[in-house]
């Protein structure tokens, strides 16, 4: 079972003010997918993506419509990804990020920017957990 549910994923992105949840789900979630052999060019391939929306996030109005657009058509990657992939390792962290991406996507305009920069470090904590445990 994994160690984080689309609950801890929903509160991580909506309301950990603490970051304390995040720290902890990434944690464990990172030691989980690097024992699946998740491979670190797997989840930077995705990672990669989320970086470059993030780039057009902050560049603001129109740039930041067309992220939020990107940001909603990186599920249907992250699809294609998860199945062309062998193994599961790749569904697991597609399953985990696609709660996180409809909080942001879904979310009041006013919240986006903070559920946003959530998201990444979210996602960036499960990068940076599966790497320290020795994903290659």
């Amino acid at each position: 079972m994994s160690p984080l549910s689309t609950n801890d994923v929903v509160q991580i992105i909506t309301r950990d003010e603490t970051a304390q949840l995040l720290v902890q789900r990434a944690d464990a979630f990172g030691k989980e997918l690097q024992g699946m052999n998740l491979s670190t060019s797997q989840i930077r391939s995705l990672f990669g993506e989320v970086r470059q929306i993030q780039g057009e996030w902050k560049m603001g109005n129109d740039a930041r419509k067309r992220a939020l657009r990107r940001l909603m058509l990186l599920k249907p990657k992250m699809a294609y990804r998860a199945k062309r992939e062998s193994g599961q390792a790749v569904k697991t962290l597609v399953e985990a990020l696609n709660p996180a991406v409809d909080a942001v996507v879904t979310a009041p305009s006013d919240k986006q920017d903070e559920y946003f920069d959530r998201f990444v470090q979210f996602f960036e904590a499960i990068l940076a957990y599966h790497k320290a445990y020795g994903g290659k």
